[in-house]
């Protein structure tokens, strides 16, 4: 639209922002459409109430003597001139909207909505209807009426409670800011809040004007989005009439501003804007963030960036003071990029910093501004919880410590990732913004933080916290609103070695003094990343090697590999599939690289390993040069998504999706670069200790592995090990250390399907195994191979960004008791291992599933508690049953295929019947744990991390030709787009 070059320059200009490439003209363009449709509705909405009315019927044409904000009527006059709107053919779509809205029955219209809920409610579903995409991007999601009222609520009582303010929101010194105020949803309500304390002054007929001062005066929003900003004005100027009282068009106007609320807080020197009335809308909002007494913040800022929309520096700089920590450990991670941690920065800065400007002399321009901590006030924001725990945010939370006198925290819950949106109990648990219209609602799950900071101020070292769960948290909030906080919150103290989490997490005495995994193996690496598993990755090695030769086959044009693997000639923002092809073509293909490849807990695959370009995207080149014949690996987590779970033993390269939140490798030996001998991944005090006590260099990785998978160590340590990486206890009495070891070296066995496992893969299988997972077809007869096709369920394929996945389905399954023979054979087996019965079925299972194949074929005696067993955040059977559904597959089950669920159900079994031995040395271990001292390492371990890193790069270091000439194609497309954007920003004139 070369026509609204000026408005785009401007509104960037303005907002400190930049529209970039495709999507920032996409969202531009929203951007005006969405104003101008919302400009028509609030114009309506404003005629419809007028009486007498100005005209018998609507005409969106007149809609700009509706509109009394400036700046408003002028972006509108600018869309809606026909020059615009013809070129971009909504005129006729303009006189249906106003034919559609001069059809409401407006009378039964405002009795089913009052003015504010009609707003509100439908903002949110025009967004939806209008431009999906940009939506979801913009993470644009009603805020309910329950939770603006509560966080309103809560305010006013900290004010009065925790501040001395008597009258609250109320009192003429509380200004309020709401600084992502969309439509103007918490706006209203504390101007509602004003209202009903001022009903106890007996103001009489003056109560709305003393509303409407607040209104003008201190009650601000600040919205980066025009078609929100709209409908805020119009949101207050409802409210306002509702009282009695409104705004006069032309001298008056709502404390709302359209201006980015992250910058401009600094006296600056702006560039002339061409709009006056946009110069005016920028000067009143600095006006604001530069004079206004600011004491309380309140609002629900955004959860997403805005795609093709760039900050400047002044806004990317604001999360630089939660990236030095003092005492707390370092950020990790890319969780302070997130939009609503800047807006919790802004809130901090304004409230408990004084800011100070000095100047190199009276006439300069040159100015620095230094922040002390000397405010007072109140933050309440409802945002993602990730920051409660998250690793991003270790040094974000220490400051909230040091700078408050008080953080109240509302976990709400409803999670997808961490709980499964599930309570304790198992029961739903939707996110707060689920309605009847909207279930699904977010997938993240959300918090209100109230943080105060008084004038005396003291630093503190606990905080106030509840959990929220389930269908009735809105009602439970509302109902909670007026309760004193002693009576509602649980005292928390956060603890320094987890990384100050601001929820309860337990551990065991003595936990923080033993060795973290890190700490102990210095060395580890990222899983595979392919982002094209459907092209790289099979069950199948002949069928791999089918689709690589086809993709290195130069008699088969790009055009045919799309039709039969759409999705490696798929582009992305780092793959371009046609220069791959064609780079990878002029070398061939290398010989060698289809891998073993551990894709998921007891699913082992196959991999074509491309050393370069992005077929492969993350291809961990500095990882592979340590997987080896007789070489293994931990992989764990430093935090999972939701409940922690024990470590898994690979031999072959593992997936970055081995663990739902990605794994990290700890290798058993590390390879020299240099001679390429192998070395045991353990510092050297560490090695030494182990020497002194007689014992191998893998002893420590065998005992960690031991512990790791302790029922008791998990029940003990659980808390924390949701929050960081596991720590274990290395004991000082070699024979303590011995047992743990040969325990951990017996389950890397039984975890390592690569690795056949005598007595229960191999040789004469143990009693009790021996009845578990039988393949079993009704009537007892003998099973076929047809009979072996998998049909029961288990999978299906999805399509999902121009590939596909596999989706887990129910199956079927069918609970029973055991059969006599079967329990007599597993009563032999708890004899053999030295254990009553009772606990034998405690720790694989009561009661026993038949797992069906199909109608005829099942895997008999599966017990319960095998059947459920979890690794890395997946049922590991049915898990991998779901890739194996003959619809997923394409054919059915081979022999090996179908004894390998046998075998995978006794090594599970054989796993969980090691419980109480894993128990018992684990408390032998815990009560002769040794120190960091004691095992030579330091607090820290920065020097042993520094040094693994030396080594990690290693071979890695070495860069080929075609890596350089990779990395020389990367900068020039840099470059190509730098240009490209440059020409597009030039003026037509040029």
């Amino acid at each position: 639209m070369p026509a609204l070059v000026n408005v785009r320059s401007s509104l960037e200009e303005a907002l400190g922002v930049r529209f970039e490439a495709e999507k920032g003209d996409h969202f531009f363009r929203s951007t005006l459409v969405q104003t101008l449709f919302y400009g028509v509705f609030s114009a309506w909405v404003l005629w419809a109430r007028e009486v007498p009315r100005s005209s018998p019927r609507f005409d969106w044409r007149a809609a700009v003597w509706h509109l009394t904000v400036p700046f408003i009527r002028t972006l509108f006059q600018q869309m809606a001139s026909p020059m615009h709107l013809q070129p971009l053919r909504l005129v006729e779509v303009l006189d249906w909207t106003a034919a559609t809205l001069n059809r409401v029955d407006t009378g039964e219209f405002f009795k089913r909505f009052n003015d504010a809920d009609a707003v509100q409610f439908f903002y949110e579903p025009f967004l939806e209807a209008f431009d999906p995409e940009l939506r979801k991007e913009l993470g644009v999601w009603y805020t309910p009426n329950e939770v603006v009222k509560y966080m309103v609520a809560r305010v006013d009582m900290a004010l009065r409670e925790d501040l001395g303010i008597d009258d609250g929101l109320a009192s003429d010194r509380v200004y309020v800011l709401d600084p992502c105020c969309g439509t103007g949803a918490f706006l209203a309500a504390v101007l509602k809040r004003i209202s009903t304390t001022l009903d106890g002054k007996a103001l009489g007929g003056l109560k709305g004007q003393k509303v409407k001062q607040a209104a003008l005066n201190r009650v601000f929003g600040f919205e980066i989005m025009p078609a929100p900003f709209v409908v805020a004005h119009l949101q207050v100027g409802l409210t306002l009439r509702e009282m009695g009282v409104s705004l006069d068009a032309g001298t008056e106007r709502a404390g709302v501003f359209l201006t980015n609320a992250l910058t401009g807080w600094e006296p600056h020197v702006s560039k002339p804007l061409p709009f006056p009335e946009l110069e005016q809308e920028r000067a009143a909002a600095d006006k604001v963030k530069q004079d206004s007494p600011i004491l309380v913040i309140i609002g629900n800022p955004p959860y997403n960036g805005f795609a093709g929309v760039t900050e400047g520096p002044e806004e990317r700089a604001l999360t630089n003071a939660y990236k030095n920590p003092k005492k707390v450990r370092r950020p990790e991670g890319q969780g302070l990029n997130d939009p609503y941690v800047r807006f919790f920065r802004m809130a901090e800065r304004r409230i408990v910093q004084k800011l100070t400007v000095e100047k190199k002399d009276l006439l300069s321009d040159d100015m620095r501004f230094h922040y002390g901590d000397a405010g007072e006030g109140v933050v309440c924001l409802i945002t993602n919880s990730e920051w409660l725990d998250g690793l991003s945010h270790p040094a974000m939370r220490e400051r909230y410590l040091e700078a408050f006198d008080i953080v109240r925290i509302d976990n709400l819950n409803g999670d997808s990732r961490k709980t499964g949106k599930k309570t304790p109990d198992g029961a739903p648990d939707p996110s707060i913004f689920s309605t009847e219209h909207n279930r699904e609602g977010i997938r993240k799950g959300t918090a209100i933080s109230t943080l105060v900071r008084k004038q005396d101020h003291q630093s503190i070292n606990s905080i106030e916290y509840r959990d929220l769960w389930g269908t009735k948290k809105r009602k439970e909030l509302l109902d909670s609103s007026e309760v004193k906080s002693a009576l509602l919150y649980q005292k928390i103290t956060p603890i320094l070695e987890l990384g100050l989490p601001f929820i309860a997490a337990s551990a065991g005495m003595g936990y923080f003094d033993w060795t973290s995994l890190p700490d102990l193996f210095p060395t580890s690496f990222p899983g595979v990343k392919t982002s094209r598993d459907e092209f790289l990755v099979d069950i199948d090695e002949n069928a791999l090697a089918r689709r690589i030769a086809d993709y290195f086959n130069p008699k088969i044009s790009n055009d045919d590999v799309q039709k039969r693997y759409p999705q490696v000639m798929a582009s992305s923002d780092r793959f371009d599939p046609i220069a791959t092809r064609a780079r990878l073509q002029q070398r061939g293909v290398e010989p060698g690289h289809i891998r073993r490849y551990v894709y998921r807990p007891f699913d082992v695959r196959w991999l074509y390993w491309e050393p370069e370009t992005k077929l492969l995207d993350e291809k961990r080149a500095e990882y592979l040069p340590h997987v080896s014949e007789g070489n293994l690996a931990l992989s764990t987590q430093q935090k999972p998504r939701s409940d922690w779970q024990s470590s898994q033993i690979t031999g072959p390269i593992a997936c970055l999706d081995l663990i739902d939140r990605g794994s990290t490798n700890f290798p058993l030996f590390v390879k020299d670069a240099q001679s390429g001998s192998l070395t045991p991944n353990t510092p050297r005090g560490v090695h030494k200790f182990l020497k002194d006590r007689g014992q191998q260099p893998q002893a420590a990785f065998y005992a960690a592995i031991a512990l790791l998978h302790s029922p008791a160590y998990r029940a003990d340590n659980e808390g924390a090990l949701r929050m960081d990486w596991p720590r274990v206890p290395i004991p000082g009495m070699a024979e303590t250390l011995k047992l743990s070891a040969d325990l951990g070296e017996t389950l890397a066995t039984l975890l390592n399907p690569e690795t056949p496992a005598p007595g229960v893969s191999i040789g004469t299988l143990r009693i009790g195994l021996r009845v578990l997972g039988v393949a079993t077809k009704r009537g007892d007869a003998a099973i076929e191979a047809a009979d072996l096709a998998l049909t029961a369920g288990w999978g299906s394929v999805q399509n999902a960004g121009g590939g596909s996945i596999v989706m887990p389905g129910r199956g079927l399954t069918l609970l029973r008791d055991y059969t006599p023979e079967e329990r007599a054979a597993l009563e032999a087996e708890a004899m053999q291992q030295g254990m009553p019965f009772d606990t034998l079925l405690g720790l694989i299972g009561g009661k026993t599933y038949d797992v069906l194949l199909n109608t005829d074929v099942y895997w008999a005696n599966v017990p319960e508690k095998v059947w459920d067993y979890t690794l890395g955040g997946y049922q590991v059977i049915k898990k991998w049953l779901s890739y194996r559904e003959q619809s997923v597959l394409g054919r059915p089950l081979k022999l090996d295929e179908a004894l390998y669920v046998s075998e995978t159900v006794r090594r599970i079994a054989a796993i969980l019947t090691m419980g109480p031995a894993l128990d018992a040395s684990y408390l032998a271990c815990a009560a002769d744990a040794q120190t960091y001292e004691a095992l030579d390492l330091s607090r820290d371990a920065a020097r042993e991390r520094r040094t693994a890193k030396t080594k990690k790069r290693g071979i890695s270091q070495k860069l080929t030709p075609a890596m350089i000439a990779n990395r020389e194609e990367a900068r020039k497309a840099a470059r190509d787009a730098k240009a490209k954007r440059k020409k597009r920003e030039m003026p037509e004139s040029a």
